[in-house]
């Protein structure tokens, strides 16, 4: 019996999302959205192209989530996206209430599912999922380090001219301004950082990393970015459901790794059939250590927030 992924949320992230997992055919999909019609017509879209890919999955949208039942993964990518000028931190209001009706109306249907979390602000989000359902924190995580550190590889094989295959960066922390990039473990062909590149150009290409969500958003002026969080999304779903036990960053709970407690927080963690395997820690310089004391204290403060 094929798998079952459910997208909550059919907007640009969560179509794209669909779009990569579809390519994939690792999992039936479904797509919900509020709007009427948004849902279905993508979904369809979809459908229609999988004879061209050769592809046997099938696809579904609506409104209701009884379409979701039994699904093996949920991804919520419902919420509202950033606007020019705001912060992930900014839509924590307007999106809690959307990402925990979702939360709730799945559970309900598919009470063994892995939780996959997108909404900004995500460390956030995750970690109100992981509350108001009450799953085991192993079952509930985000995707977040993923994406920075793409977005950070990215810069880097611009800068230095080579390919992208060569290029492993780690980002670490919440998924906002306060990330921590590691330039001493991050490298090119086993060439740390910090050793290839001249000390501004790598401060300049960490300042973007952290900016990186930001600089897309202010490209469209309507939206954020959707191509690249989707992979990332499709690429956790696929550690979950061919349980390959990849190691990868993402925003995972925390119980004491890193000096931490009770947050959600971007680390390296192993992902398979149950979700987050166990966190991996990194040896960290000093100040790599104090940027990451910074970025959990914005996390917890924004948790403190949070009415259950």
């Amino acid at each position: 019996m094929r798998a079952k992924v459910s997208i909550i949320g059919a907007g640009n992230t969560g179509a794209t999302t669909a779009h990569w997992l579809a390519e994939l055919a690792i999992a039936d999909l479904v797509l919900i959205d509020i709007v009427e019609g948004l849902a279905q017509g993508k979904a369809l879209d979809l459908q229609q192209a999988m004879p061209v890919l050769g592809r046997d999955i099938k696809i579904r949208g609506g409104t209701e989530y009884e379409l979701t039942a039994g699904s093996d993964v949920i991804v919520i990518t419902a919420g509202l996206p950033r606007k020019p000028g705001m912060s992930r931190d900014d839509l924590l209001a307007a999106n809690a209430e959307i990402v925990r009706q979702a939360a709730l109306n799945t559970l309900r249907y598919s009470p063994e599912a892995i939780y996959i979390v997108l909404t900004n602000p995500l460390d956030v989000m995750t970690y109100l999922v992981m509350k108001v359902t009450g799953l085991a924190p192993h079952r509930v995580f985000g995707q977040a380090g993923i994406l920075d550190s793409t977005r950070m590889a990215t810069f880097v094989a611009e800068e230095l001219g080579v390919s992208v295959e060569n290029v492993h960066c780690y980002v670490l922390g919440g998924h906002g301004d306060e990330m921590v990039p590691l330039t001493a473990i991050s490298n090119v062909a086993g060439v740390p950082l910090n050793q290839i590149l001249p000390q501004e150009k790598l401060e300049a290409i960490v300042e973007r990393t952290r900016k990186g969500g930001g600089e897309i958003v202010s490209l469209l002026k309507v939206g954020s970015a959707y191509y690249a969080p989707g992979i990332a999304v499709a690429k956790m779903v696929e550690a979950v459901l061919r349980d390959r036990h990849l190691i990868a960053p993402v925003s995972a709970y925390l119980r004491g790794e890193y000096g931490l407690h009770d947050l959600y927080f971007g680390v390296p963690a192993q992902l398979g059939r149950s979700g987050v395997e166990k966190v991996i820690e990194y040896p960290l310089t000093e100040s790599e250590k104090e940027a990451l004391k910074r970025s959990a204290a914005s996390v917890a403060e924004n948790i403190a927030k949070l009415k259950f």
